[in-house]
């Protein structure tokens, strides 16, 4: 570090070009770096914004002892290779997801942060939802009550994307909708049991050895809670969407339809009369008083140089920043990228385990894959380490 400040890489600049602006206006970096194996897109990205180098390799990355941390961004098949050379390099280390594909590659990046004594931070943009803080801010404050059920999704067609994704698990990219369960649960996943579902053209089945195109789970905790996570990746037509539902005794907060429509929160209708019949019962059920909100914009945690990045750009007015930020608009996965650059900056400033830290990212990922093992198996329950 230099006067307390930190010197990034970022490797990966298709999606995670997002992320480059968010670092170079990060009080706390000094300098950041670039590399992607397309040469061109590092240089145009560098026109646009004052990055500290451009780097020829990933091999030079790690060799560059003023590197402090590295944000890797690449595809799903090179991230634990790629986390365990920057950790082994002496360098703290972010991924975006998943965490691996493999449970011995779980294994080997625990071991290299073990060795290391870097940060390992899994860059889980669910975790930092706006709507994730509203679910966290409705249990904070009693609105919610307690935890009944969770259910996770994420809906995508992956239909012409690059070719390490074709035939893919469904599981083993399930950490979008895995993830804020985990969190929300405040517990380690203990087990799993899965079902894969429809089919799929047989060219898509030979990377992967995997006829599912649909797979839905059960996952346990160890305090005893349940939830449920499905994924989609190929010719199951749905809109796009990360969702969450968080089922409590007071209320309940579920994703709309759409990924971008507005949440619905339905509240349990207060029981005045304990002696009701059957039909004013059922009454009350039905009138059970829910609707639409809007979500706000948890920004405030932030240092005041990103809120911005939490908002579309063209939303945001720097003349009258608290009115323009009232509201999340889509900045980044739901305003969640800023939040994930600042905590994984501060978890080095401040010498401390990330909030999605090596373990619960181990967890995730172990469950993630098990859950697909298990659907291989017919819905065998599988034991997940904690």
């Amino acid at each position: 570090m230099k006067n307390g400040k930190l010197n990034v890489a970022l490797v990966g600049l298709g999606f995670g070009g997002c992320f480059l602006p968010i670092y170079i206006d990060h009080p706390d970096v000094y300098a950041v770096g670039i590399f992607d194996i397309k040469r061109d897109l590092a240089e145009k990205f560098a026109e646009l914004y004052p990055v500290n180098k451009i780097y020829d390799s990933f091999e030079e990355i790690l060799e560059d002892d003023e590197v402090d941390a590295v944000h890797l961004v690449t595809p799903i098949p090179d991230h634990a290779r790629q986390t365990m050379a920057v950790l082994n390099a002496g360098k703290h280390c972010a991924s975006t997801v998943p965490m691996a594909c493999s449970l011995e590659d779980v294994r080997g990046i625990e071991e290299a942060v073990e060795r290391s004594g870097k940060k390992y931070m899994i860059m889980e943009t669910t975790a930092y939802t706006y709507q994730m803080f509203h679910v966290k801010h409705m249990i904070e404050t009693g609105e919610l009550g307690t935890i009944q059920f969770m259910r996770g999704s994420h809906y995508q067609d992956m239909a012409g994307w690059p070719d390490y994704w074709l035939g893919l698990p469904p599981m083993w990219y399930g950490t979008h909708a895995l993830s804020p369960l985990r969190i929300l649960a405040d517990s380690p996943i203990t087990s799993v049991y899965c079902v894969g579902s429809g089919t799929m053209e047989e060219g898509l089945k030979k990377q992967y050895n995997n006829p599912f195109p649909v797979e839905c789970a059960v996952f346990t905790f160890a305090n005893g809670m349940r939830a449920e996570a499905t994924r989609s990746l190929f010719e199951t037509a749905h809109v796009y969407q990360e969702g969450l539902f968080v089922y409590g005794s007071k209320a309940s907060f579920e994703w709309g339809f759409e990924d971008s429509s507005k949440p619905y929160v339905t509240h349990l209708k207060e029981l005045v009369d304990t002696q009701m019949n059957e039909l004013e019962s059922f009454k009350r059920g039905k009138e059970t008083p829910y609707g639409e909100i809007d979500v706000p914009n948890y920004f405030e945690t932030l240092p005041r140089e990103l809120w911005k990045h939490t908002v579309k750009s063209g939303d945001y007015d720097e003349t009258n920043p608290q009115d323009s930020l009232k509201k999340g608009s889509g900045g980044g996965h739901h305003g969640s990228h800023p939040h994930l650059v600042h905590e994984f900056v501060r978890s080095i400033i401040e010498d401390r385990t990330p909030a999605l830290d090596v373990k619960i990212g181990a967890n995730i990922a172990r469950a993630c894959l098990l859950a697909h093992e298990s659907a291989l198996q017919g819905g065998v329950i599988l034991t997940v380490e904690p």
